[in-house]
């Protein structure tokens, strides 16, 4: 029996798809807004609630494809587990990051239209996570505006 938490997140990618190289693994680590709008009965008008960001990890495959795939402020919706990242800064003060670990990417196809186009690649080895605690601190250390809905 899996006890991994695994969680659909959907909203507008808010960084750009970074790729980066862990052993000979490629991965990638961006960012995803989601904001929920609430009907407000008194104004008669839709008020955007607060914005959940979520960091979003991939390997192998997934991050080419995400990578060659994703833009900036794309609807997506991504499945995958829950993961604590740990890491020390330079200061030495440890810091967490709750991550989503991918295992499906997809526009929201509820929002637009995309294109399918099967890529052939040679297997891969497995992921490690190398680099991923400085990619995930610099990530998250940005500023970044809130992508319209």
């Amino acid at each position: 029996m899996s006890y991994d938490n695994m969680l659909t997140f959907h909203g507008h990618v808010g960084t750009p798809v970074e790729v980066r190289e862990g052993s000979s693994v490629p991965w990638v680590v961006f960012r995803v807004a989601s904001t929920p709008s609430v009907w407000d009965q008194a104004s008669r008008s839709w008020r955007d609630l607060p914005t959940t960001w979520m960091s979003i990890k991939a390997f192998r495959h997934l991050a080419q494809n995400a990578a060659e795939s994703l833009s900036v402020g794309d609807p997506v919706i991504v499945i995958g587990r829950l993961r604590t990242e740990t890491w020390t800064t330079k200061e030495g003060e440890t810091r967490e990051s709750t991550v989503l670990e991918a295992s499906t990417i997809a526009h929201d196809l509820g929002r637009g239209v995309t294109r399918f186009r099967k890529v052939d690649r040679q297997q891969q080895a497995a992921p490690t996570s190398d680099g991923t605690a400085e990619a995930l601190a610099e990530l998250e250390s940005r500023q970044v505006a809130t992508p319209a809905a």
